[in-house]
């Protein structure tokens, strides 16, 4: 009778290894938890880099865009700060214009999935803001989080300007030694950022229940909350 608890865990492993990843199905998987869901628009606007035309964020905050696997899992970490003023998911980093969803999970417009932060910088800082995002992935692994595989998973920081380029860089350089293999985050300029489709948005908040909400987000969740200091 002592070993009866094998028969929960093996299936608790078993629903790990097979649970898929956000991606949509030009990457093989679908989408995790969301069953036949209509896919409503996706937020039409559009912000761009400084240097490009860019708009800049509200008066007295700043922006930095971040991408290391799903966006629902990112999104989730760095709500959890004190300072972060406002997280939105979507896309950046590649050369389609108004990708959707699905393109973007094919692998073929050359976006990743990120998330863009806006933050009090008299309440946090972006140093902080990149220690919750290194913790929330692995930055040595390249173009891969967990099941979620392509480069539109990748661990990617697009600055904002020219100045936060090169706080990224030495923020990186200075945490080098923290990992036993080489940091593959590329730091690149923003660009064109879109927004995701409305059920991105706040998707662990608004679906806790669902198995990849339970099973990847909420263990990286509970993390972030230790490093915190939350309860």
């Amino acid at each position: 009778m002592k070993k009866l608890w094998i028969v929960p865990v093996l299936l608790m492993v078993a629903v790990i290894a097979v649970l898929p990843g956000c991606g949509g199905a030009g990457s093989g998987k679908v989408e995790a938890g969301l069953g036949a869901v209509k896919q409503p628009a996706r937020r039409a606007a559009s912000t761009t880099a400084e240097g490009a035309g860019s708009s800049t964020p509200a008066s007295g905050t700043e922006r930095v865009v971040l991408g290391g696997g799903c966006f629902w899992c990112i999104e989730a970490s760095l709500d959890l700060m004190d300072g972060v003023v406002e997280t939105t998911s979507g896309y950046a980093g590649g050369t389609t214009i108004a990708p959707g969803y699905e393109e973007v999970c094919a692998g073929d417009t050359g976006h990743a999935e990120v998330v863009s932060v806006v933050y009090d910088p008299a309440k946090t800082s972006l140093e902080k803001v990149l220690d919750v995002f290194f913790a929330s992935h692995d930055p040595t692994s390249l173009n891969k989080q967990g099941n979620d595989a392509g480069t539109q998973y990748r661990s990617v920081i697009l600055y904002d300007s020219v100045g936060q380029k090169a706080r990224v860089e030495a923020y990186i350089e200075s945490i080098r030694g923290d990992y036993d293999g080489p940091i593959v985050t590329q730091v690149v300029g923003l660009g064109e950022f879109y927004s995701a489709e409305d059920y991105h948005q706040d998707y662990y908040e608004n679906n806790p229940d669902q198995p990849y909400s339970r099973y990847v987000i909420e263990p990286k969740v509970e993390k972030i909350r230790k490093l915190l200091g939350l309860p």
